[in-house]
């Protein structure tokens, strides 16, 4: 481990050759860690109101992957699922941490699932949140169209079509939550050009989810969290992800969304104590 990060806090180092952007919470050697990926178009902040919980009983990592959050932006990484799997692993071999629990939301499940498949050493158990499941590479006449000069900014304007208010009410079941703090945080990353210009590269970059003869393979652990109001990944992929993964658990939560780290932090908390 290295000595300047053996305390709490927030970092920046050079990970796989990229800055990336994490947050340490509750470290102490003696207790378990768990590592939170967040998901698309996300970044820590996501998991504001689940790490002051977790963080009494476990040590918490929570990373900003590329291109979001505070992390670079980057023109020439790749925004591959291997290739940010292996960034995250490269965080816990900087920490020194040889196993975690690994907790992906949505996109970041996929990245957790990749962790699994690819290097099941470093992982205790998953716990996946309304996990991505099941999604193609995109088409090859969108992954052309990225290449076009100012592509990013047609990114920026299909994004942008509901607005930021309108994003976080479609991810959210309790309309009450969204405030001017929750859109404040998760506009941040978004005002500059530059994180969609790396989205792009992105499209290029994605390779599709796992298919269900990988997912088959998966013998880790693994506990399912899912909304039943979820309008990003409905349920059902949920449902379909625990009959592929042989050694899974799977809760569904009432009057909760696809955001179910910022509506329901307390029931993760609870299903995850009693899963391990």
């Amino acid at each position: 481990m290295q000595n300047v990060a053996f305390s709490s806090g927030h970092y920046i180092d050079f990970i796989n050759g990229v800055k990336v952007f994490y947050e340490v919470h509750g470290y102490r050697k003696n207790k378990p860690t768990v590592l939170l990926i967040h998901g698309f178009l996300s970044s820590t902040f996501s998991f504001r109101r689940l790490i002051p919980i977790l963080k009494e009983d476990f040590t918490v990592i929570a990373v900003d992957l590329p291109p979001f959050g505070q992390s670079e932006k980057s023109l020439s990484f790749k925004y591959s699922y291997q290739n940010l799997a292996n960034l995250v692993t490269g965080l816990l071999d900087l920490w020194g941490i040889s196993k975690a629990i690994v907790m992906g939301h949505s996109m970041g499940g996929q990245i957790a699932l990749n962790i699994a498949k690819e290097k099941p050493n470093y992982v205790s158990s998953l716990v996946l949140l309304c996990s991505s499941g099941y999604l193609s590479r995109a088409h090859y006449g969108l992954v052309a169209s990225s290449y076009l000069p100012y592509f990013h900014l047609w990114i920026k304007r299909w994004l942008g079509r509901k607005g930021i208010q309108g994003n976080l009410e479609n991810v959210v079941y309790n309309l009450d939550l969204v405030n001017q703090e929750m859109v404040d945080g998760y506009m941040k990353p978004f005002r500059t050009d530059h994180i969609f210009m790396a989205l792009a590269k992105m499209i290029r970059d994605r390779e599709g989810d796992l298919s269900s003869e990988a997912l088959k393979k998966i013998d880790i652990p693994t506990l399912l969290i899912w909304g039943e109001e979820d309008k990003v990944v409905p349920i059902s992929v949920g449902k379909r992800l625990h009959g592929d993964i042989l050694n899974s658990t799977f809760i569904s939560l009432n009057k909760t969304g696809h955001l179910v780290p910022e509506e329901n932090p307390k029931a993760i908390w609870r299903h995850m104590l009693q899963f391990i």
